[in-house]
Order: C-alpha cells, then sequence, then structure tokens
C-alpha cells in the first residue's frame, strides 16, 4: 500500500462511517460535509480540553466560522461544554462534556453492517465480518483513545 492508497482507503472508510452514522432527530437532513467536520473539531476538543474557537480552527486548518458552527452542533448535541476564558472573558473555551448526553450515546453505538454490507456490494456474513475484524484490528493500534473504544 503507498500514501495515495491508504488515503483513499481513508476516504472510503469516512463514508461507509457518515452512513453508518444515526440520523439526527427531528428529522434535519444528513450533510456529510459538516458531519465530517463536526467530528474533526469534536476529535481536537477531546486532544485539546479548554481550546478556543480560534485555536482549534489552527490546529484543524478549518475557516473559523465552521469551527464555531461545529462547536455549536455538538453543544447542542451535549457533547461540550463551554466557559468563558477566565484570563479574556472574550474569549470562549471547549471542553467535551463531562456527561454522555442520549445524542452521543446514540450515534456511539451506531451499527456498520448495513453501510459495510452496502460498501462491499454484498451480504455476505463471512466476508463482513472478516472486514470487520479487519476494520477492529485497525482501531485498536492505530485509534485505541477513540471515545467509543474505551
Amino acid at each position: 500500500m503507498n500514501g495515495v492508497d491508504l488515503f483513499l482507503l481513508g476516504r472510503a472508510l469516512m463514508k461507509i462511517g457518515e452512513q453508518a452514522l444515526p440520523q439526527p432527530s427531528g428529522g434535519a437532513a444528513r450533510y456529510a460535509g459538516s458531519t465530517r467536520t463536526v467530528l474533526v473539531v469534536a476529535s481536537d476538543i477531546a486532544e485539546h480540553p479548554d481550546s478556543a474557537v480560534g485555536e482549534i480552527a489552527a490546529r484543524t486548518g478549518l475557516p473559523q466560522s465552521q469551527v464555531s458552527t461545529a462547536v455549536a452542533r455538538l453543544k447542542e448535541a451535549g457533547s461540550v461544554q463551554t466557559a468563558p476564558d477566565p484570563a479574556d472573558r472574550r474569549r470562549v473555551l471547549v471542553r467535551q462534556a463531562a456527561e454522555t448526553s442520549e445524542r452521543v450515546a446514540e450515534v456511539r453505538a451506531s451499527d456498520i453492517r448495513e453501510a459495510l454490507a452496502a460498501a462491499l456490494g454484498s451480504e455476505d456474513a463471512e466476508r463482513l465480518r472478516e472486514v470487520n475484524a479487519a476494520l477492529e484490528l485497525l482501531a485498536d493500534a492505530l485509534a485505541p483513545a477513540m471515545p467509543s473504544r474505551s
């Protein structure tokens, strides 16, 4: 495997993940681009608690407006908490919520079987088990600190 193959695999896996995520409540439409943005921001917040929106934007390379929107969505879902920066009351600091909200639990519990079967073009149970086991191996090796794995 080379860097291009790895990148394309990552993109394919992101698409499968997006398809596996449960629809937002209230009949809201699925927005793949913003889902990626929200997940990138959530990941950064997990790694860097008590960060200002501008700091998150600088680390992720996302425009500050997209980071602000993602933080608002995460806050609405109960995934993050915000508080004024004691050193500069104009800034807002963001951190993961102390408790797991119902929506966060729902998203973390989402099942990938249907999305994986669609991506593979097969519902062969043995093939799905093999691919899922390979994905579990990769996740254990490369992303052991993911919230859903702890």
